[in-house]
This record gives structure tokens, C-alpha cells and sequence, in this order.
């Protein structure tokens, strides 16, 4: 859960004024029968009373509230939604795969302006792979993909942040052909869509362009970061030797999502080679910023 509060107007940059986070991975709380579990719930029902708590204390004119693939595809995501509306005030909206993915698109196309021509965003979250191309605001074609880094470190790997060991060559090998399969008909549809600008957001993607060699984060919000496939490919090679709890350790990889990384290169990797991309540039906005975006966009100007 991410609380990010903006200072912004109609047609402003809308610049952050605070954040806080809480680790929740929903998307490895997801029971053998598909519901979130009750301890799945009961950590999402107080990180969003946190949140409407510190709302109020920031006074904010405006609370945008949504949930993604974790929540969209639990069997009991109506109860979920309803207990957390009764218990905090909180009314989730959950967004689609494709609207998670356009929403996605219009945070870059507005980092990168017009002159970026045709672009084809990619972003991998914990449940889902969203992949969106076009040359307007609003893409052209939206996809998502259950390949989300959490889902399938829960669902194939079968690691948590405390395994000690790194999984079996044939689990790694079983989730590479799982995740081949999964892509072919998004391959399909992108391939003769056809880009000009390939574009990466997420914390996977940019912990990965990190260890890959692109600048840290102390370089600022503007420095420009790219992820080569040839150096994801050495990513991969190595950290695939690594045990989870060993992951945290490395620059730029974040301890609450360390385990997941392998995962999510194996999905990164796969996904560039099959679109036949050498190299991604990596955009600081993503959903949050296309939310806020979105919203800034029907407000009347000032």
C-alpha cells in the first residue's frame, strides 16, 4: 500500500508532498481456493485506515483510492472491498488489467512528451504484466498478463524472503516456459502493432536497470536510466545462483521485494527478447501518476 500525496493543479506537474508505504504483498496472501486470505484482509484493512488516517492529517482536497491485480482477481474481492469501505471509509476502486495498463501508458507518454513518437510501455507489478502501445495519450492497444512478480515467485517458485537456498534449476526452467507460453499472443498483437520508444516503469524494472548498471537513485528524478538486454541477461545469470534472502543485500534492491527479483527478470527478459528489444528506457512515473493525471485532467482549471 502507497500513500503518495501530490501538490498539483490542473494542468501542473503534479509534485510529491509526502509518502509512506506499507508492505502488504497481497499478491502472495492468495489461499490454494483463490480468495485473499484473512490475514491478507486484515493487513489491507489497516494499511488503508493509516492511510485515510494520514489523509486527514495532510489535509487533502482529494483521496484517490485503487487496487490492482492482487485484489481484482481474488474470489472474494466484493467482501474484501466491502469490509474495508464499512471499517475505514475507504472506497477501493479496482481498476481493469487494460486500464492499469493505460493509465500506466499516459504517466509516460507525459514524462516523455510527444517528441518520444510511438511508444510501448511495459510494467511488471505484483500480479500482473501490463504491456501498452501507441502514439496518442491514450494507447492503442492494453493488455495485462498474469505474470506479476509476486504471483509467480508465490505460484512457481515456491520461495518467501526467508528461503535460504535458490530454487531448483527446473523450477527456474518450468517458470521460463511458463512465462514463454503466457506472452505469445500479446507477441502476436505488439508485433504487428509496432513502436518507436520502449519503455519500462516499476520497481522490478528499475532494481534490475540498477544492477545492470544505470545510476542510482541519488542521481535524481531526472538523470536518464536505461535497461540493455545483454546486461539483464548477466543480471539473470547471477542472481539466479542467489539465495532470496540473500537478494536484500545487492544495490538497489529493495528488502521487502528481494525475493521476487528473479521472477521478474525471467519475466523482463523474456518479454524483450520476444519483442526483439536490445534496450528499455526507464520512466520515474508509472499508475500512481497516471491516476493523478487522469483525475487532474477532468478537474475545471483554476
Amino acid at each position: 500500500m502507497h500513500l503518495l500525496v501530490v501538490d498539483a493543479h490542473h494542468g501542473a506537474h503534479p509534485w510529491p508532498a509526502h509518502s509512506e508505504k506499507a508492505v502488504l504483498r497481497l499478491a502472495e496472501q492468495i489461499g490454494k481456493d483463490g480468495a485473499l486470505t484473512k490475514t491478507g484482509a486484515d493487513s489491507l484493512v489497516k494499511a488503508a485506515s493509516d492511510a485515510m488516517t494520514a489523509a486527514a492529517r495532510l489535509v487533502t482536497d482529494d483521496l484517490l483510492a485503487f487496487a490492482t491485480s492482487a485484489v481484482r482477481d481474488a474470489t472474494n474481492s466484493a467482501a474484501v472491498l466491502s469490509r474495508v469501505r464499512a471499517e475505514t471509509g475507504v472506497r477501493l476502486q479496482v481498476l481493469s488489467g487494460a486500464d492499469e495498463a493505460r493509465m500506466t501508458f499516459l504517466a509516460v507518454r507525459r514524462w516523455f512528451g510527444w517528441s518520444a513518437g510511438r511508444l510501448l510501455v511495459l510494467d511488471i507489478g505484483g500480479g500482473s504484466l501490463e504491456l501498452a502501445a501507441g502514439i496518442d495519450e491514450d494507447p492503442g492497444l492494453a493488455m495485462s498478463l498474469p505474470l506479476g512478480a509476486g504471483r509467480l515467485t508465490r505460484d512457481r517458485l515456491n520461495v518467501d524472503g526467508d528461503t535460504a537456498a535458490p530454487p531448483p534449476n527446473h523450477r527456474v526452467e518450468e517458470l521460463r516456459e511458463y512465462v514463454e507460453d503466457m506472452l505469445d499472443p500479446a507477441v502476436e498483437k505488439l508485433s504487428e502493432y509496432g513502436w518507436e520508444r520502449p519503455v519500462a516503469t516499476s520497481k522490478t524494472f528499475r532494481s534490475l536497470a540498477r544492477l545492470a548498471g544505470a545510476a542510482p537513485s541519488a542521481a535524481g528524478l531526472w538523470a536518464p536510466r536505461r535497461l540493455h538486454r545483454d546486461g539483464l541477461r548477466q543480471v539473470l545469470g547471477f542472481i539466479r545462483h542467489i539465495p532470496p534472502s540473500e537478494l536484500s543485500g545487492l544495490e538497489g534492491v529493495s528488502a521487502r521485494r528481494a525475493h521476487q527479483l528473479l521472477a521478474g527478470a525471467i519475466v523482463a527478459e523474456a518479454t524483450m527478447r520476444r519483442l526483439d528489444i536490445d534496450a528499455l528506457d526507464i520512466c520515474p512515473w508509472a499508475l500512481r501518476e497516471g491516476v493523478i493525471l487522469r483525475r487532474l485532467d477532468q478537474l475545471e482549471p483554476a
